[in-house]
């Protein structure tokens, strides 16, 4: 009798024939290197900015797999002096969302990287970048009203806002400009629509970055 040669492909697998799947990298994993390392743990632990995340997941129309995306919503403005925790809860409040499930496609920028990216120059032509956070479903804006105002500044930031203010796009911003000084700092035009746009989160306290001297 001939010898009975087993197909190839066939035959029972053994346990070096078999990898395992890799586990599935979750959209939390994924944004940890886009934000910065010091925000990479961040929590949304504020009340006020916890409900808008809820408000913000709750408005989300349903995706591919049933999940939400991020719709229209209100936005979210947090103030206060310098060292209190205000990008710590924006970007905390972006992986809240991301960790609920949410399909966000999201920027960030501080306002001098704005400026610094879109200042018109020979040979360069910032539009496109404007165009992508212009229209970004979400937005973190940091560190608004730090620049020296200027026309061209104002009228970046009058841009910016306008856009996202008609179409009704989430935009997380934080300030270090008391609420009573945001019309000088950045335009009649400008506050005004953040005045009807957002919730406000005003924090306080000590800044946190500077640590008592030892004794």
């Amino acid at each position: 009798m001939g010898e009975i040669v087993a197909a190839r492909g066939i035959g029972p697998a053994t346990v070096a024939d078999v990898e395992p799947s890799p586990e599935p990298v979750t959209a939390l994993e994924l944004a940890a290197a886009r934000i910065p390392r010091r925000y990479r743990d961040a929590l949304a632990d504020h009340a006020q900015v916890a409900s808008w995340v809820e408000e913000i997941a709750a408005a989300g129309r349903p995706g591919p797999g049933g999940a939400p995306g991020i719709a229209h919503g209100p936005s979210l403005l947090i103030a206060g002096p310098t060292g209190t925790g205000k990008t710590y809860q924006a970007y905390g409040a972006i992986r809240s969302l991301l960790g609920a499930g949410v399909r966000l496609r999201w920027e960030a920028i501080t306002t001098a990287e704005l400026h610094a990216t879109l200042r018109p120059r020979q040979g360069h032509d910032g539009e496109r970048r404007f165009q992508e956070l212009a229209r970004s479903p979400l937005l973190l804006l940091d560190d608004l009203g730090a620049a020296k105002a200027s026309e061209w500044t104002e009228e970046l930031a009058y841009r910016l806002i306008d856009h996202r203010y008609v179409h009704e796009l989430p935009t997380l911003i934080t300030t270090n400009v008391p609420i009573a000084d945001l019309r000088t700092a950045v335009g009649d035009r400008v506050a005004s629509r953040l005045a009807e746009m957002t919730h406000r989160v005003i924090l306080g306290g000590p800044d946190r970055r500077r640590r008592p001297a030892a004794c």
